[in-house]
């Protein structure tokens, strides 16, 4: 299981990469692996200013149809499009050109309560 130690994570297997105040989410390579082959990637919530743990789209694999939940308080900046053709890059490449949503923040001290990489692993070998 790849988990990459430079980056946060949350407990509904989202990772999340920190640039200052933009953050870019996509689902873990964990998560990608348990839903299966992804067909769908769905963001509507584009330049939309959301709270934290708000639905800010949905991922549809073959067999069921995941939220993806903002892990932070922020406006989604710009979302993935190339996802809308090749969906399954995903499923081959989470942490890299599956990465779903960029978002600027509005508070950066909510990041602090995201999960290292060992609490994450702690947390999916639970």
């Amino acid at each position: 299981m790849n988990i990459p130690s430079e980056l946060k994570y949350t407990k509904d297997h989202e990772w999340v990469k920190i640039e200052g105040d933009v953050i870019t989410i996509g689902i873990t390579d964990f998560a990608q692996s348990e839903l299966g082959d992804i067909v769908y990637v769905e963001v509507e919530t584009l330049d939309e200013t959301l709270d934290a743990e708000e639905v800010f789209g949905t991922v549809e694999a073959v067999k069921t149809v995941s939220d993806l939940f903002l892990p932070v308080a922020g406006e989604i900046i710009e979302f993935n499009e190339s996802l809308e053709d090749e969906p399954e890059k995903v499923n081959s490449d989470p942490y890299g050109e599956g990465w779903m949503v960029k978002v600027k923040v509005s508070d950066v001290s909510e990041l602090d309560s995201l999960l290292s990489a060992e609490d994450y692993k702690a947390l999916i070998s639970a």
